[in-house]
């Protein structure tokens, strides 16, 4: 029995209660703080997995990215230094070389396809010619173009045309204008003053100011025929001559400037700086479209669909013993179609107004080989002109464009025009003729080199000089010539290989 009187104190059952409800709680509070600790473990894990995985990934995804910069970067620096060594541009030069031999290749064979292609469809007779004839279209030249083609020269003149229609006249009439003019001597003699030579005055004033005054003349005319006398070279072999002249190649271009077609080569200073001047000059005159014959050269131009016939024959050293010549180069343009002859002689003695019995005889004579006009040059003044057998011999046409005298005792010339009429019976003896009075130099007082028509006056002057020379010539008839009388006239006419030119000195 207990003793309500003991105090020794006993369990509270409130601060039992009060103790086993502060463990629980306490055992709870702490179980969540461990469980919290753990969640932010847990999650800080995570993170730092997450982050982890982020980096690896990056490093991942940009690892073969810089690896390809790198490798580019070094690929492009091998690419430089590989086309800066010598083996890389020699193999570019091959390539170019290669390809431009293939570009220039195939440009030949378009070319010879379209040349081809283009040749099946002309006329032969416009392309027809044979020995060391030229044949070649005025209507083309005129208008600034060349046709010109030949052949080798030394041919013995068998090459006829291969068409009949070749030499074939006409069915309805066709006139066509000839001009002719005399020496035209586009150079200098190497001791001349060379301020006042012309060839100071080409390279002052160009090549179109010499025939300026005449052009309108030439181009008009369907073909004009000049005297071409010097040499167009480089060369210093000037031959043992008193006078030698010479220009370079480019001289030649006062020709085809001035609407002047053809020339006649076959004179006194053709060869002034030896052979090898001669073939400079050809070529010279080649280049520009001119065509020459001239000595055992002839040529054949299509002249508004007539073939014209050119011979130049140079009688100064042998005289009458050219007429097998002239006889030969007139038969081989007839055989190369020519429905028209012009022949030119150099020929004469210089100041002479009246043309010697070997002009005369040489001039009448190719007319009776069939020649339809003659005209002739070198005495360096004018002669008269004859008509024999209803055609017409012009004995000198003085000089023209001459650069072999600054101050010429006689400065009077002329421009022969013939206008011949072609049809199916041949040539027309209509005899229609145009004389032109001229002046060698627009200056009267010295010799500029500029060949002018004459005007009022002057003009009348020299048309009555050439009337009045034209009646010195004595008739065909009262010339015949004798054995002795060749002998005389041979002695009192020596060979002039030199031509001491009395006008040039």
């Amino acid at each position: 029995m207990n003793n309500p009187t003991d105090k020794t104190p006993g369990p509270n059952p409130r601060r039992a209660a009060s103790g086993r409800t502060d463990s629980g709680q306490s055992r709870r509070n702490t179980a969540e703080r461990a469980a919290s600790r753990q969640n932010i473990r847990t999650a800080s894990d995570r993170t730092a997995e997450q982050r982890k995985a982020r980096s690896s990934g990056e490093k991942r995804n940009a690892s073969p990215y810089k690896k390809s910069a790198s490798t580019g970067q070094r690929n492009s620096r091998k690419r430089k230094i590989y086309r800066r060594s010598a083996y890389y541009r020699k193999q570019q030069l091959k390539i170019r070389i290669i390809t431009g031999a293939a570009a220039l290749l195939l440009l030949v064979l378009l070319l010879f396809v379209i040349r081809g292609c283009s040749g099946c469809g002309k006329d032969k007779s416009t392309a027809a010619s044979s020995g060391n004839a030229d044949s070649v279209s005025m209507e083309d030249t005129k208008s600034g173009k060349s046709s010109s083609q030949k052949d080798g020269e030394g041919s013995d003149g068998d090459g006829i045309a291969d068409s009949e229609d070749t030499s074939a006249l006409p069915a309805e009439p066709v006139s066509l204008t000839v001009s002719v003019v005399g020496d035209c001597t586009l150079g200098t003699d190497e001791y001349f003053d060379y301020d006042s030579s012309l060839n100071a005055y080409f390279y002052s004033y160009g090549k179109e100011y010499f025939m300026q005054n005449v052009k309108s003349i030439f181009s008009a005319d369907d073909l004009t025929i000049a005297n071409f006398e010097g040499t167009l070279t480089d060369l210093d072999t000037r031959e043992d001559k008193q006078f030698a002249f010479k220009a370079p190649a480019e001289f030649a271009g006062i020709l085809s400037c001035s609407s002047v077609e053809t020339v006649n080569t076959a004179n006194n200073h053709s060869h002034d700086y030896g052979e090898q001047s001669f073939t400079d000059t050809m070529a010279a005159l080649d280049a520009e479209g001119i065509v020459h014959f001239g000595y055992d050269e002839t040529a054949v131009v299509d002249v508004k669909g007539i073939k014209v016939g050119l011979v130049g024959i140079y009688e100064l050293n042998d005289h009458l013993e050219r007429t097998e010549q002239l006889k030969t180069n007139i038969a081989k343009v007839k055989a190369d179609g020519a429905q028209l002859i012009i022949v030119i002689f150099h020929w004469g003695n210089e100041k002479e107004t009246v043309p010697d019995t070997n002009q005369m005889t040489l001039g009448r004579l190719a007319i009776d080989e069939g020649a339809d006009l003659v005209c002739g040059h070198h005495p360096h003044v004018l002669q008269g002109i004859e008509e024999y057998k209803g055609k017409n011999i012009v004995y000198s046409l003085g000089n023209f464009c001459f650069g072999g005298n600054t101050y010429p005792s006689d400065m009077d010339t002329m421009i022969f025009q013939q206008t011949f009429t072609i049809d199916k019976d041949g040539v027309k003896a209509d005899n229609v003729t145009n004389i032109i009075p001229c002046s060698v130099s627009s200056d009267y007082s010295y010799n500029n080199y500029q060949p002018t028509p004459a005007e009022g006056e002057e003009a009348t002057r020299i048309m009555n000089k050439i009337q009045e020379r034209s009646s010195w010539i004595p008739a065909a008839e009262t010339t015949q010539e004798t054995g002795s009388d060749t002998e005389s006239e041979q002695e009192n006419n020596p060979k002039q290989d030199n031509d001491p030119e009395s006008e040039t000195a």
